[in-house]
């Protein structure tokens, strides 16, 4: 087709230690996540974006890095993800890796020695700053997770604050120092000269600061420095990244998170095909299961991209949201109901979200378990662990039925966090063996969207429907779909649709033959128009 093997690609997030263990210690690891390959490839996905496994304290679970170029203990060895990545790539399967250029642990050997004193040698590869004459922390900066706390920790012993726009076991690397974006140009090196097809930037925009380090505005006080922080310096610093990982063959890729405020600002962090291939596109982990909140998201989208040619990116959910399933459940809207009907509709939601992400102009990134339509654990306090609060979207995968859903624990050793509900029937294998399963519309989707290159990298326009029911076209040339989703709690009636372009030209939608039904009656026949409470269809016109 002519496009870069990202824009074509379903791309599968893996949290390593929920994915799968491989030696009873209840924790995921890089084994464990080989040892089901098979089970992705069979799935339809195209490339794996692994979260870190990198030596790290975990005191966030792996993005507090000690070691950039090894493999923790926990997960494996070096060897571990050799055998991995060639597994992956033997079965066409591209991998790219967790990168976490803004900060270390603070048990990283660089920061070890830069606490030594102001003159180490690694002193200035940190952020480090008098206090204020009345002994406060340099500037009004508040870090993530907690409002209340600063992004400064005070080291008594020299007598400066070190800035950490993260936990204090995070401290910012300081990319003035020529020597830091040295270290971590090695760093891609490193693992491009392995074979990964390219990486995931943890919050890359972050990496570049106002060397002033001026105070955030007193309106936006309270909102985490790191959704603020947006300087010219950072795109500089892309382009090297970028011109570093383009030097290598197999077309690789860099993701970035950029998590600002608004998309029109992400969109800058594509500059002008020379920075990130791709940014990913949050709104869509906020936005309600409602018809406009999200075609409002969809148009300011693409408004915003469009201009600079840059591709999208679609994700309902990760390893530091609620998973979408949980937030359509219990986001207010079916509170009222009863549980049977409650976990119902539910399930119905988040079949039509799959259509959704499937069909949208953009490269879809699925989270594990999202194709099992898996809700949020119930994580009880006494067994919390993450300084965020996000256990309940990083709950172990359950493969099977059985007591231990095919994680091989031992005697007196559990899970490191609890399965998510219905586990002993909203599992890999059950689902697998159900043709109606949630699994089965994800790999039904997956198909069509390979067969299908106006799904692909084919045009996009919305469509003018009934209220409530979002339409839109994909179109290649002579091959076009049309997609709706009702996101009502009704059955609706859809004859025909509307460009919306100056002629309002219709799109004629009865008769059409249904490719892809979110709850599969109807796939193969001609659509009558009607749409059931919360269905979505794909139709070949």
């Amino acid at each position: 087709m002519g496009e870069p093997w990202w824009k074509q690609a379903v791309f599968y997030q893996i949290y390593p230690r929920s994915f799968a263990d491989s030696d009873g210690d209840g924790i995921g690891d890089l084994a464990g996540i080989r040892s089901h390959l098979s089970d992705l490839a069979w799935l339809g996905v195209d490339a794996l974006w692994i979260s870190p496994f990198y030596r790290s304290p975990m005191t966030d679970f792996g993005y507090d890095v000690s070691d950039y170029c090894d493999v923790d203990p926990l997960f494996g060895t070096l060897d571990d993800f050799d055998a991995l990545l060639a597994d992956a790539h033997a079965l066409g399967l591209k991998v790219i890796v967790d990168w976490v250029p803004n900060h270390t642990s603070d048990r990283h050997p660089w920061f070890l020695d830069a606490l030594a004193g102001r003159s180490s040698a690694h002193r200035n590869w940190y952020v480090w700053r008098d206090a204020r004459p009345d002994g406060a922390p340099p500037n009004n900066w508040v870090a993530a997770f907690d409002p209340s706390a600063p992004a400064w920790t005070f080291d008594e012993p020299s007598g400066q604050w070190y800035l950490h726009l993260f936990e204090p076991s995070q401290p910012d690397l300081n990319w003035d120092e020529p020597a830091v974006v040295d270290a971590m140009h090695e760093v891609l090196r490193f693992w491009l000269e392995r074979g990964v097809d390219g990486f995931r930037a943890d919050v890359i925009h972050a990496i570049g600061k106002d060397p002033d380090l001026p105070d955030d505005p007193p309106a936006l006080f309270g909102i985490p420095h790191c959704a603020l922080n947006d300087v010219p310096v950072t795109h500089e610093r892309l382009r090297d990244i970028r011109a570093l990982v383009d030097g290598y063959s197999g077309d690789r890729v860099i993701v970035g998170e950029v998590f600002l405020l608004s998309t029109a600002a992400v969109a800058t962090y594509y500059g002008h095909d020379d920075e990130l291939h791709l940014a990913f596109n949050f709104p869509p982990l906020f936005a309600p299961w409602m018809h406009h909140p999200w075609s409002d998201c969809i148009e300011s989208t693409y408004g915003a991209l469009d201009v600079r040619s840059a591709w999208p990116t679609w994700v309902l959910s990760n390893h530091d949201n609620p998973r979408h399933r949980t937030r359509y459940d219990f986001g207010g809207s079916l509170m009222g109901e009863n549980e049977a009907t409650r976990d119902r509709r539910s399930e119905a939601r988040a079949r039509a979200a799959a259509v959704l992400l499937m069909t949208l102009r953009g490269t879809p990134f699925l989270y594990q378990g999202e194709e099992l339509g898996l809700l949020d654990a119930i994580v009880t306090p006494e067994r919390r662990v993450d300084p965020g609060g996000r256990d309940g979207c990083r709950a172990p995968i359950p493969w099977d039925g059985t007591d231990t859903h095919g994680w091989p624990t031992g005697a007196g050793i559990e899970a490191w966090l609890p399965f998510p509900p219905d586990s002993d029937h909203r599992n890999h294998a059950d689902q697998r063996r159900d043709p109606g399963s949630m699994l089965h519309l994800y790999r039904r989707l997956i198909d069509l969207r390979h067969r299908a290159p106006a799904l692909a990298t084919g045009g996009f326009d919305l469509l003018e429907i009934t209220e409530g029911v979002l339409g839109y076209t994909r179109t290649d040339g002579d091959e076009s779909y049309a997609v709706l989703v009702n996101f009502t709690g009704q059955e609706v009636t859809t004859a025909d649709g509307s460009t919306g372009e100056p002629d309002h030209a219709s799109v004629s939608l009865v008769g059409t033959r249904v490719e892809i039904s979110s709850t599969r009656p109807g796939e193969g026949e001609p659509f009558d128009g009607l749409l059931a409470a919360d269905q979505a269809v794909v139709l070949r016109l």
